[in-house]
């Protein structure tokens, strides 16, 4: 890494990190977008003429005034921050110009089934010889070997297998998927704290390793109390609706106009909610947390009880004197109109090629110096047309030859 590039005042902890994104779809694309959000350089690899495949899923799609080619909001959502080329690399070209790449890369993601790099001259082998340096993030369904290691893996496919759908819905007979790709996300998000804890490494070592995730394995990996609930206890989790299984009251309940949601995570809390809404916190059945959720069908009735006269929005001030956690429902509309969301940075102005301004979901992450200026990466790129960088990466790649 350039340490001249890497201190330049707002461009982001990774500056100078040269990443080269092999992958498609949303687990690999995520991480790799997350490591250009830090800074990095992020070159993606697409195939000539038809670009990665979330260049094709929509509806919806974005169109220029005019005649232009649409652009696709799925693929919007996870390639800012990159550079695209087209490349063939069943072809010599292509298999030169990524072998330039990879030469320059201190990180590569790619998502291919086990295998695919192998067959294309790219195996583990070759790529840590070709750079010794080099950190790869290998992303796969269900994992790069063991009985159903080949599988193709799809995110609702993932959700199911790996038991988030069983614990996400109404009830046990209603199995819901997430309302977003979570196994794709927490995949990419895993595999980026793999790569870090890699380039750490590499600081000591001087060599690059592979990191290897599935989103089988991040699925698993966040089921935290459902997990245990199951491996020590013996019990299995099951859907339950919009209530907590371990913590009550916690969860969405009715009021006079609407819904909000509380979250009573503690004996204190319990006393100070009852106190502003003229319970008896000490009575029979509801005097600990164990007897709540024990009685939880009874808890909820109580709570509705005296929530059923109050609006919302009254609701929730009285619950915020209350020193009681709440909140209410919003939809997508909503939290991108919220001023809370504006201030942490979470829309992002860009330019696009074709598009012109867009607006796009911004960095969740954000870094300060010791006096307390902000460090965060200031200067962002659009998720690129098909193949937009070519010239300019060959003649990168010409310069260092």
């Amino acid at each position: 890494m350039s340490t001249a590039t890497r201190e330049r005042p707002g461009a982001g902890p990774l500056a100078g990190t040269v990443v080269v994104d092999l992958s498609r779809a949303l687990a690999g694309p995520h991480a790799a977008m997350v490591l250009g959000d830090l800074g990095a350089r992020v070159v993606k690899v697409e195939v000539p003429g038809a670009g990665d495949d979330t260049r094709g899923w929509g509806p919806p799609f974005a169109e220029p005034d005019g005649e232009g080619q649409r652009e696709s909001t799925y693929f919007l959502s996870c390639n800012r921050n990159k550079e695209s080329i087209a490349l063939d690399l069943k072809s010599p070209d292509g298999r030169e110009v990524l072998t330039g790449l990879l030469r320059r890369a201190d990180v590569l993601v790619e998502n291919f089934r086990p295998g695919v790099l192998d067959r294309l001259g790219f195996g583990t082998g070759e790529l840590l010889e070709l750079n010794p340096r080099l950190v790869v993030l290998s992303i796969t369904g269900f994992g790069h070997d063991g009985p159903e290691g080949g599988r193709a893996g799809y995110d609702q496919i993932a959700q199911g297998e790996a038991g988030l759908m069983s614990l996400t819905g109404s009830a046990p007979e209603d199995p819901q998927r997430v309302g977003v790709p979570i196994a794709d996300l927490l995949a990419g998000l895993t595999g980026v704290n793999g790569v870090l804890a890699a380039l750490v490494q590499r600081e000591r070592t001087g060599r690059g390793q592979v990191v290897r995730t599935s989103l089988l394995a991040a699925v698993v990996g966040v089921h935290a109390f459902q997990g245990t609930r199951w491996t020590v206890a013996g019990e299995v989790g099951r859907a339950q609706g919009n209530h907590h299984p371990s913590i009550s009251p916690y969860g969405l309940f009715r009021c006079a106009d609407g819904s909000v949601q509380i979250a009573v995570g503690s004996e204190g809390l319990w006393r100070r909610f009852c106190a502003a809404f003229g319970l008896d916190a000490a009575a029979d059945g509801l005097a600990s947390n164990t007897e709540r959720v024990r009685h939880r069908e009874e808890t909820v009735r109580v709570v509705e009880e005296v929530f059923a006269d109050w609006k919302a929005t009254d609701l929730l001030d009285r619950l915020a004197e209350a020193g009681v956690p709440a909140g209410r429902v919003r939809d997508v509309a909503d939290v991108y109109s919220w001023e809370q969301t504006a201030s942490q940075g979470l829309l992002l102005d860009v330019e696009h090629a074709t598009l012109g301004t867009i607006t796009l979901p911004g960095v969740p992450l954000r870094f300060f110096d010791a006096d307390g200026a902000e460090t965060t990466r200031r200067e962002h790129r659009a998720p690129p047309v098909l193949d937009a960088d070519a010239a300019a990466l060959r003649r990168w790649l010409g310069e260092g030859s």
